[in-house]
């Protein structure tokens, strides 16, 4: 009796110190993708910064397209407002096509390409999209692992009991963000 005792122990001991491990496992990539979001909203913030000072130098060579510069404002203030992760990847998308929109814009005011002002701020925007886009990288490596340890079994079912909810990747969600740009000389 007692063997058996200590065998059926021993089995609960093992359980529960891999349902343990399991949760503890949860609880460090959670925190791993709040971390890597957390990290691309400061770039994200630093864009949003950025983004009225280039409007506002802008306005003053092309003033006659306040629709363009009013739609970036507005995406700006949607993206910088955006609560939920998934609402940030959403309100990001519409942010990147509007500044498309605005540089677009730029190529027909050659007095604006030749300000240094504006030029300035052109290259500290794009030095803050390459740090966007490795921050997106690490942030989408993070869910990644997370969410296939979600789906994976054994850890499905800590996953499912405690409530460990899938994380949504930041993806591109345009078709024509994700079309190849088109070059002709």
């Amino acid at each position: 009796m007692p063997t058996a005792l200590i065998v059926i122990l021993a089995i609960v001991a093992v359980v529960l110190l891999f349902g343990i491990s399991q949760y503890n496992g949860f609880v460090r990539l959670k925190n791993l993708v709040e971390e890597a979001f957390s990290t691309m909203d400061v770039y994200l913030k630093k864009r949003y910064d950025l983004i009225p000072n280039i409007v506002e130098t802008v306005k003053g060579y092309a003033s006659h397209e306040k629709d363009t510069l009013q739609g970036v404002i507005e995406a700006r203030n949607k993206a910088a407002n955006a609560t939920t992760p998934e609402a940030r990847i959403e309100a990001e998308g519409d942010l990147n096509k509007v500044m498309g929109r605005l540089f677009a814009l730029t190529e027909s005011y050659p007095d604006l390409k030749a300000n240094t002002n504006f030029m300035d701020l052109q290259g500290q925007l794009q030095t803050i999209e390459t740090e966007i886009a490795q921050s997106r990288k690490y942030y989408n490596g993070t869910v990644r692992q997370y969410n296939t340890k979600r789906e994976s079994f054994p850890s499905n079912i800590i996953a499912g009991m405690f409530n460990f909810a899938a994380k949504p990747l930041f993806e591109i969600t345009d078709d024509a963000e994700r079309a190849n740009v088109k070059v002709q000389f």
